[in-house]
């Protein structure tokens, strides 16, 4: 079977149901009865759309990009941390919104918000008194001043400190970990953690001895299909998995670079999720203590960043290479 071939013919509209269910939570007082109803919609709906797949011998990696970046959306906020962030995120853009519009003495204009899985940043359509504004699922985390200068930009000025605001948020590890947990739902992913150069069964168990005294339960382990170049890995508490990137089971990677990345997922699955002033934090003072206990820290914190940002160089690479 090729891949995205399998398109769902009533996805779009079923999105559009579940987010005008989403905004009318959101922007009225949410009660519990109804945040469980959304979620069983949720839940369902992912159910339906993986039972498709299975009745064509494939798994939701084989949908088409429109149906497969919808189908994605709706599987995370089967997660009801996520969900519960969304509408959170939601409901201020939405205060926020409406007071942009009093300022401007425009309050006629009725706006809608819609958080989902968008290729852009963002993007807005006005028509008479309505306006329609869609936000990646990346800024569900952001900083109130982020969230602000989205609003602000999208309705009236899209000025160039904000802009700046905005693309600054986007360019950091806690946007494209949203994004990235979005692209692999409904990726294929290789379950063998045998890569071509690296075992991660191996590497977790040398560090589950180094730095966590075998205490540690072994998450699932499992290299991605493809390769990237900012994030070199992710932990998916929902499935209890780290998944690598493909980047970094190569001849060219030092194994200590390898290892502290998938480290850094492990401090994740140690550490968990806080929530700090109605924000999810996975980077907290103590997950950075920890994470700098790692004895090649500096080194390979360097290398990381100089093979994101495609500047390494012959010297760089692993000695065998060079020799």
């Amino acid at each position: 079977m090729n891949v995205e071939n399998i398109r769902l013919k009533n996805i779009k509209l079923e999105q559009n149901r579940i987010s005008e269910k989403i905004f009318n939570l959101s922007s009225n007082v949410v009660e519990s009865t109804q945040m469980q109803e959304l979620h069983q919609i949720l839940v369902r709906t992912a159910t339906a759309i993986e039972k498709i797949c299975s009745n064509h011998q494939a798994t939701p990696a084989y949908l088409t990009i429109p149906s497969r970046r919808i189908y994605s959306w709706i599987k995370f906020l089967t997660d009801k941390d996520c969900l519960h962030l969304h509408l959170q995120t939601t409901n201020y853009l939405y205060k926020v919104a409406k007071q942009i519009l009093s300022i401007h003495d425009q309050e006629s204009l009725k706006v809608r918000i819609e958080i989902t899985n968008l290729a852009g940043l963002y993007k807005w359509k006005k028509s008479g008194s309505f306006a329609n504004i869609m936000i990646s699922e990346g800024f569900i985390n952001a900083p109130e001043e982020v969230l602000q200068a989205l609003m602000e930009s999208a309705l009236f000025d899209k000025s160039q400190n904000r802009t700046k605001l905005i693309r600054t948020f986007a360019g950091t590890e806690e946007y494209s970990n949203v994004l990235l947990e979005l692209d692999l739902i409904a990726e294929v992913v290789a379950e063998n953690p045998q890569g071509k150069f690296y075992n991660l069964d191996k590497l977790f168990d040398k560090l589950n001895c180094e730095y966590f005294a075998t205490t540690l339960a072994k998450p699932r382990l499992a290299w991605s299909q493809i390769n990237t170049h900012r994030k070199f890995g992710h932990y998916e508490p929902a499935r209890d998995r780290v998944v690598m990137s493909l980047t970094l089971d190569a001849l060219n990677i030092p194994e200590f670079v390898t290892e502290f990345v998938l480290y850094h997922e492990l401090l994740h699955k140690y550490h968990g999720t806080k929530w700090v002033h109605g924000r999810r934090m996975v980077h907290t003072k103590e997950f950075r203590v920890s994470e700098r206990q790692f004895k090649s820290y500096k080194q390979a914190s360097q290398w990381l960043e100089k093979l994101a940002s495609g500047q390494l160089t012959s010297s760089d690479y692993w000695p065998n290479l060079i020799n």
